[in-house]
């Protein structure tokens, strides 16, 4: 029965059923959208922008970065089979999925995006994922901001009440007409430096920066 579901599960209409019932279960939260314009002005200047978030949170944005699909945004997707439905899903809200993580076609996904970067200008990187460890910001970003001298604009919610997962990265499900606030945070560039001691620097920077918005308990479900 379980291996009957896990098919389901995985096949390409399951995909779009999920893309279906996210939109509608997003719907009921109230969203709020907090500094937004900066980082959209500096977009259409045609100054390359990569938004970056922890994984626990990215199912809180995506009603909201269905908006986004006209700047034809990039988003690097393992190659798991969880990837498969999560690309599906992101497909259908307008949105390029090269696929690899640091484990697995790694090398290919980062030259994809780097390459849909340098094309395009815009795309969002999961900070921890695909599988953690929760609150460890990994390498891909940096580099991925210095080849394509694109903006690193951080990006996290508040939300009023949730379910928290025990899950490796605490993934955070916003209750039904739940209040959520997504916040933009200001630019960070990352200037190109083949230094490992300055590069380390740049990627505990982002994380120093980015760790006050991850969600690890029901305390931190509250709109601040």
């Amino acid at each position: 029965m379980f291996k009957k579901l896990k098919f389901i599960i995985y096949t390409q209409a399951f995909s779009v059923f999920a893309y279906y019932l996210i939109q509608v279960y997003s719907m009921t939260l109230r969203l709020r959208i907090v500094n937004e314009e900066k980082w959209q002005s500096l977009l259409k200047s045609d100054r390359p922008v990569l938004l970056c978030a922890w994984h626990q949170q990215l199912f809180s944005a995506i009603r909201h970065f269905r908006t986004y699909s006209k700047f034809h945004p990039g988003l690097m997707i393992s190659q798991s089979r969880d990837g498969d439905l999560i690309a599906g899903v992101a497909n259908k809200t307008g949105w390029h999925t090269p696929r690899g993580s640091s484990t697995r076609g790694g090398k290919n996904a980062m030259a994809a995006m780097i390459k849909h970067l340098n094309e395009y200008g815009f795309g969002t990187h999961l900070l921890d994922g695909p599988t953690g460890p929760v609150g460890k910001v990994k390498a891909g970003i940096i580099k991925m901001a210095q080849e394509t001298n694109a903006l690193v604009v951080p990006f996290y919610i508040t939300v009023q009440k949730a379910w928290l997962f025990n899950s490796w990265d605490r993934f955070v499900l916003p209750k039904p007409f739940s209040k959520v606030t997504l916040t933009f945070g200001n630019t960070i560039q990352f200037p190109r430096d083949d230094d490992r001691q300055n590069f380390e620097a740049q990627r505990l920077l982002l994380e120093t920066t980015m760790l006050p918005g991850l969600i690890l308990k029901k305390t931190d479900f509250q709109i601040r």
